[in-house]
C-alpha cells in the first residue's frame, strides 16, 4: 500500500493507553484513526488526546471504510476471535501476545492472513530493540567462548485483585503473560530448534491460574536453557549467557524505557567490563516495523507459530 497507514484500535487496555497509542500517533506515515470500546465514554476518553474517532463496539470499527489495519490489545482469550474478524474484514493486524493460547488456532490465523494477502504479527516489542543484535555479535565474536548455558527471567509484582491476568476465562496466567518474554528471548537468541525438557507451573493461594513458572529447555547442541516467569514476584527482567570462558548478562531487556541505555556486563577470567549501548524506543520501533511490513506486502512468518508450540509444550510438560 501507499500513503498513510490508518490504524484502528480494538479496546482501551492499559498497554494501549500508556504505550502503543502514543507511539502510533507519533509515527510518521501512520494515523491513529479510531479507537473502539465496549463503553462509548471510555472509547471517547481514550481517543480524544489523539484526535481519533471513538467507536462503540469492535465490529463497528471493522465495518468502517477508513481503517487499513488494527491493533488488538484485548485479553488473550479474545485475540483469536477479533484477529480473525479483522482479517476477514480485510485489515492487517498487530495483536498483543500471545496471538492465541492454542497452536492450532495460531496456525489457522496465519494461514488466513497469507491467503488474504494481509500482514499479521504479534506485538512482541523487545525483539525490535538493537541491544539483542549487539549481544548476538558479541557471542558470535567469541566474547565468552563456546556457549554452555542461557537463562532468562521476567516477573512482576503482585497485581490488583480482579486483574484480568488472574482470570482463566480471559486467558490469564503467568505463562501467557510474562512467560512469553523469556520463551521468545530463547527463541530469538538461540534459534527455533529448542526442546522442552521439563516445566513447573504453580498457582498462588486462591488463584485460578498459574502465577509462577519455570522451564528447562535445550538446543540441539546441548546448550541448557533455564527460563523463569511470574506474576507475584520482585521485579526481574533479564537474561544471561554462560560460556566456556566467560559470562554475559543484561538487565531490563524486555520492557526498557525509551531513554534507558542497556549495560552489557562481560566477565572473562579476572576481567570484568561493562559495555553501554545506545538508548532506543522499542515501542516506536515496533510500530515502524509493522508499518514497513504492511507497505512492502510482507507475508506473515511462522515465528509466532513456533513460539506457540513452545508455550504449549511447557504447559503440557507441567501437566496443565
Amino acid at each position: 500500500m501507499t500513503g498513510v497507514l490508518r490504524i484502528g484500535v480494538l479496546g482501551c487496555a492499559d498497554i494501549a493507553r500508556r504505550r502503543m497509542l502514543p507511539a502510533i500517533a507519533a509515527t510518521e506515515g501512520v494515523e491513529l484513526a479510531a479507537v473502539a470500546g465496549r463503553d462509548e465514554a471510555r472509547a471517547r476518553e481514550t481517543a480524544a488526546p489523539y484526535g481519533a474517532r471513538p467507536v462503540r463496539g469492535y465490529q463497528e470499527l471493522l465495518d468502517r471504510d477508513d481503517i487499513d489495519a488494527v491493533y488488538v490489545p484485548l485479553p488473550a482469550a479474545l485475540h483469536e476471535r477479533w484477529t480473525e474478524a479483522a482479517l476477514r474484514a480485510g485489515r492487517h493486524v498487530l495483536a498483543e501476545k500471545p496471538l492465541t493460547t492454542d497452536p492450532a488456532a495460531t496456525e489457522r490465523l496465519l494461514t488466513l492472513a497469507r491467503r488474504s494477502g494481509l500482514y499479521l504479527t504479534e506485538n512482541v516489542m523487545f525483539v525490535h530493540h538493537g541491544q539483542h543484535d549487539a549481544v548476538r555479535k558479541l557471542l558470535a565474536d567469541g566474547a565468552i567462548g563456546e556457549l554452555r548455558g542461557f537463562s532468562a527471567a521476567f516477573a512482576v509484582p503482585r497485581l490488583a485483585d480482579g486483574d484480568i491476568r488472574y482470570r482463566a476465562d480471559l486467558g490469564g496466567g503467568a505463562l501467557w503473560d510474562t512467560g512469553v518474554y523469556p520463551v521468545r528471548a530463547a527463541q530469538h537468541l538461540l534459534g527455533d530448534a529448542l526442546t522442552v525438557r521439563g516445566a513447573v507451573l504453580t498457582r498462588g493461594p486462591g488463584q485460578e491460574v498459574d502465577t509462577a513458572g519455570t522451564a528447562l529447555l535445550s538446543t540441539p547442541e546441548g546448550v541448557a536453557v533455564q527460563l523463569a516467569f511470574g506474576l507475584d514476584h520482585a521485579y526481574r527482567s533479564g537474561y544471561a549467557f554462560w560460556g566456556s570462558e566467560g559470562t554475559l548478562s543484561v538487565d531490563r531487556v524486555f520492557t526498557p524505557p525509551a531513554d534507558h541505555h542497556p549495560d552489557v556486563r562481560l566477565s572473562r577470567g579476572t576481567d570484568t567490563r561493562t559495555l553501554r549501548l545506545p538508548a532506543q524506543d522499542q515501542v516506536a520501533a515496533t510500530v515502524r516495523a509493522f508499518a514497513r511490513a504492511v507497505r512492502s506486502g510482507a507475508t506473515p512468518d511462522d515465528t509466532s507459530l513456533r513460539q506457540a508450540h513452545l508455550l504449549d509444550a511447557i504447559r503440557r510438560s507441567a501437566g496443565r
